[in-house]
């Protein structure tokens, strides 16, 4: 942001109060936020050039709503008269310097209501992020209602009645990110993190056996049978159906837990053995090359979890890498370096209660020793709320500000962290609580 400070303004004195604000849309009114939208905006507050008018412009929707948002925040209480809101004279001109600014929700490991859900994405679009990452399904908790497979939900949910997402629960809460302008891309990660799928789905997971008998646990989704293939498939449908982004996540991290019982179960091995698959890390190749193409034959396109990308698998060029463990630098480095999109998380877990927002705030998607065209390869980040340790009652203060600080580095040119975070930081605490999201503070007195 440009500002240029000039009189203030007392939001109730006769002479110059504020009565109304211009919107202008320039370009067309698109109805779903997408990766490439432009979010730029224009903001202009009581300048001569401008027939001392209030206007907040943008050749889009996406971008009207980032401009109101800042419009928002130039709102500050007066210090001289008691209830006065006032506001400096300013010109804005703003847009983000990336395009993937995502926040990404567990609700496996722990169901969040509704509710919570929504007031997280009111608090993300105060932060400008427009990414909702809906890891929605995982090991412990089937959570989502499918239309074609309810037995999935009915068998894998905490409770099939209540501790479930409805068809209208996801319609809503896709509806709500709409109108904030966050793209929501769910997330059924595969063949691993798959446990809470068993029991609505026969004999999609492998047996693990023990000294050549069936020992009672589960692996990954079992690849040796096609059956498997055809039902994740079906599902892919559906959630493309479901969720109009053009993205799904796929996920594929992990597998490496399942590889021990994929080598123990005969059938598997035999499969191995016939089509010629020497490895588990082969095997989970084989497994990921099929989905990865059931996704692009459906039309949508993958973000995968960065596994998939350094076991080599063929991917398309608009499949983004999500990198979540390895040295950022070095991966950033190599998945760009191979023409791929990446997506910086490291670093970024909110589920580390240990790391602050200064320890976010420090980490920057281009720190590394790349060319122009490499740096344009990266779309953006994640922060990532792991579910073990949250649920409704501190999921809000665990997100919120640690989140912001990612949102901010996400947002703005990468100089603006010169400039003092702490007290903009603390400011925007008071005004999220001041709205109804329960920030937790940031800094200590």
């Amino acid at each position: 942001m440009l500002p240029h400070h000039h009189h203030q303004w007392q939001g109730c004195s006769d002479g110059e109060s504020l009565q109304e604000v211009l919107v202008a849309l320039t370009g067309p009114c698109e109805e779903w936020p997408y990766l490439h939208m432009d979010e730029h905006y224009e903001v202009h507050v009581n300048r001569p050039d401008y027939d001392n008018l209030t206007i907040v412009s943008s050749s889009s929707v996406w971008g009207l709503l980032r401009g109101l948002e800042s419009f928002s925040q130039l709102v500050t209480p007066s210090t001289d008269a008691a209830g006065c809101l006032v506001l400096n004279s300013t010109d804005i001109l703003d847009y983000p310097r990336f395009k993937h600014r995502g926040l990404l929700l567990d609700t496996s490991r722990h169901y969040l209501p509704v509710s919570v859900i929504l007031n997280i994405l009111a608090a993300m679009e105060m932060n400008k992020m427009n990414v909702f990452h809906w890891h929605i399904v995982d090991d412990e908790s089937f959570p989502y209602q499918s239309i074609t497979y309810p037995s999935l939900s009915d068998k894998g949910a905490y409770d099939p009645k209540t501790l479930i997402y409805t068809q209208n629960n996801v319609k809503s809460i896709i509806e709500y990110a709409r109108l904030r302008g966050i793209r929501v891309i769910p997330e059924f990660d595969s063949p691993g993190h798959t446990k809470a799928w068993g029991g609505g789905a026969n004999k999609l997971l492998t047996a693990c056996f023990t000294n050549g008998s069936f020992n009672g646990e589960f692996g990954p989704i079992d690849p040796s049978r096609s059956q498997n293939f055809k039902f994740v498939r079906t599902l892919l449908e559906e959630v493309k159906s479901v969720f109009p982004d053009k993205y799904i996540h796929v996920g594929g991290d992990e597998v490496q837990f399942g590889f021990q019982c994929w080598m123990s179960n005969p059938t598997v091995t035999q499969f191995m053995k016939d089509n010629n698959i020497t490895s588990p890390e082969n095997l989970e190749g084989y497994y990921m090359n099929q989905v990865l193409d059931m996704v692009y034959n459906i039309n949508a396109s993958a973000i995968v979890w960065e596994e998939v990308f350094k076991h080599g698998d063929p991917l398309h060029n608009d499949t983004v890498i999500q990198i979540w463990r390895s040295n950022r630098t070095e991966m950033l480095n190599e998945v760009t370096k191979e023409g791929k999109y990446a997506l910086l998380s490291q670093g970024w877990y909110l589920d580390h209660i240990s790391d602050q927002w200064q320890d976010f705030y420090k980490i920057d998607p281009t720190d590394f020793n790349g060319t122009v065209a490499q740096y344009q390869l990266v779309l953006g980040g994640e922060a990532c709320m792991w579910g073990e340790m949250v649920d409704e009652t501190n999921i809000v203060s665990r997100i919120w500000p640690r989140a912001s600080a990612v949102a901010e580095r996400l947002w703005s040119q990468k100089v603006v962290g010169k400039t003092a975070p702490a007290p903009r930081l603390n400011e925007h605490v008071c005004r999220m609580k001041q709205r109804g999201v329960a920030a937790q503070p940031a800094n200590g007195p």
